[in-house]
């Protein structure tokens, strides 16, 4: 039977919480998509279940925090766990995005984009960027904009060490949030073009 909305699954590793509010806004936003079911899962620990869930989806939205310049080694599991998808090319044709968070203003965060966008291309999936300006660049703009940070290939945040996710700035949230629509507009389309009688 042929499934009448696409599926987004956001796929995450989180070690304070900050990442998991992050994967939230980012169900959000896609959430805000008509014809679009998203699903969080967390890979730390992921079931055959949530394998499937993955399997099945139109979209993977790749969320990790960012330690020591790169994602987490849990992340980093379920990337090297991904070798039987990757063997057979399952993923191939879905899309993927991704988003980080970490203490410091770069932290180094566009490699573990760089490593989320370098593990889709291996899996054969079609990056979808942030597709936002820089928004805090200019004597005109401020630190509430969204895309703050000024980074293009995903979503970021930064976060300071000593507090709390329910403390993380409101433009990161949102830049995630607008991450999630995006990725859910695309893969809604791509659901459509694809399911589409011929003749």
């Amino acid at each position: 039977m042929m499934r009448n909305e696409s599926s987004l699954v956001v796929a995450y590793h989180s070690g304070y919480g900050h990442t998991a509010r992050m994967a939230e806004s980012v169900r959000t936003g896609a959430a805000s998509v008509d014809g679009v079911k998203v699903e969080l899962v967390s890979v730390d620990g992921i079931t055959e279940q949530e394998w499937s869930l993955l399997d099945a989806a139109d979209a993977i939205v790749f969320g990790s925090p960012t330690y020591m310049g790169s994602a987490s080694p849990e992340f980093h599991t379920f990337a090297r766990d991904s070798v039987e998808r990757w063997t057979e090319q399952a993923w191939t044709g879905k899309l993927a995005a991704g988003f980080t968070n970490s203490g410091s203003k770069s932290g180094d965060k566009l490699h573990t984009l760089q490593y989320m966008a370098l593990l889709a291309a291996q899996h054969g999936m079609l990056w979808v960027s942030l597709g936002l300006l820089s928004g805090w660049n200019s004597s005109t703009s401020d630190q509430n904009a969204l895309n703050r940070l000024g980074v293009w290939l995903g979503a970021a945040a930064a976060s300071n060490i000593d507090e709390g996710p329910d403390l993380m700035h409101d433009s990161d949230l949102r830049t995630a949030e607008h991450l999630g629509r995006r990725v859910a507009e695309q893969a809604r389309r791509l659901h459509q073009a694809t399911t589409r009688p011929v003749g």
